[in-house]
């Protein structure tokens, strides 16, 4: 049995988290305002085609009132991870694994890369984030589930259970394999990746257009694939991001339209970004977009697509409140 924590009660942790206490590990969460309410009188509760689950976690806003734990999972968004940074030492050891299951280029993603001896401006531009969660207790993660959050404290699971985690620095290793057992014995569908970057950057690839065209459209994944222009312009992007990819080592091989018939499987989807923008939340553009555009500046790369993606969508959210103002 693990003491684990849960940072961001959300969709992803929930999900997460409610598996894992059903497994019988030792689960908390760190949470706030409706949503802390609700679990603490009624429990975490998870709905999927199985029916209703739920958990009984100890949640609190108060790190300190959770103490030192043996895996901490990092599930917010982008934009609370700074404020999350500054209050989660408490649940650090030295030993703690933790565990950053969020969208988009993490902020530990370039560290020992040649020419990125200073953190990617968009996500830490300071260095607090690096500095508060020590990037050697890492462990990489991609959540590949579609999950979303019908009621504060209640999470509906809509399809896939698969996690892919690794080693920052790559490599297989002891405690990648024993965290990858722990999620498989909780129902996950876990691969232990001897290159967790490769595995960011690739799904990343294939949702950095549809994520931001959707919350500036309003449309669903079937028709942003079903306009041509649209689609081509998507594809341009992900071949701008493929090369860029490249210059890091994160070599992605698959053509743009073989991607393009995977994401149309999926049908009338809404992407968490649409959601987010849906329900005036700040949106994730710096991880999804802007991190993109940052690293292949960084390699001298021309990126034209990315940066009327970002121009575009950073003036949609700024005009609607979603996005910081410069």
């Amino acid at each position: 049995m693990k003491k684990i924590c849960i940072v961001g009660a959300g969709a992803i942790g929930g999900f997460l988290g409610i598996r894992l206490a059903r497994q019988g590990h030792l689960v908390s969460a760190l949470a706030r305002n409706e949503t802390l309410s609700s679990i603490n009188q009624h429990g975490w509760r998870l709905r999927s085609a199985d029916g209703e689950e739920t958990a009984d976690v100890n949640a609190s806003d108060r790190a300190g009132q959770l103490g030192v734990q043996d895996i901490v999972i990092i599930a917010v968004k982008g934009p609370a991870l700074h404020t999350i940074a500054a209050v989660v030492a408490p649940l650090i050891g030295p030993h703690t694994l933790i565990v950053p299951a969020m969208n988009g280029v993490p902020w530990w993603f370039c560290h020992g890369l040649p020419g990125f001896s200073e953190p990617l401006a968009c996500i830490d531009r300071e260095g607090s984030i690096a500095r508060a969660i020590p990037t050697a207790q890492v462990i990489g993660c991609v959540v590949h589930a579609s999950v979303a959050t019908v009621a504060p404290g209640v999470v509906q699971h809509r399809m896939g259970k698969g996690l892919i985690i690794g080693e920052p620095a790559g490599g297989l290793s002891p405690r990648v394999a024993e965290l990858a057992t722990l999620f498989a014995q909780a129902g996950f569908d876990v691969t232990a990746s001897a290159d967790i970057r490769y595995d960011i950057w690739y799904k990343l690839w294939g949702n950095m257009t549809m994520n931001p065209i959707s919350a500036m459209t309003g449309a669903t994944g079937d028709k942003i694939l079903s306009d041509e222009l649209v689609r081509n312009f998507c594809s341009a992007v992900m071949h701008e991001a493929a090369a860029i990819g490249k210059g890091i080592g994160c070599h992605v091989q698959q053509d743009p339209e073989e991607r393009h018939a995977i994401t149309a499987k999926l049908g009338a989807f809404k992407t968490s970004m649409l959601q987010d923008a849906e329900a005036g939340r700040p949106i994730e553009l710096d991880a999804i977009v802007a991190a993109v555009y940052e690293i292949g500046q960084r390699l001298e790369l021309g990126a034209p697509y990315i940066a009327a993606l970002l121009g575009l969508t950073r003036l949609f959210g700024r005009t609607h409140g979603l996005y910081p103002l410069a």
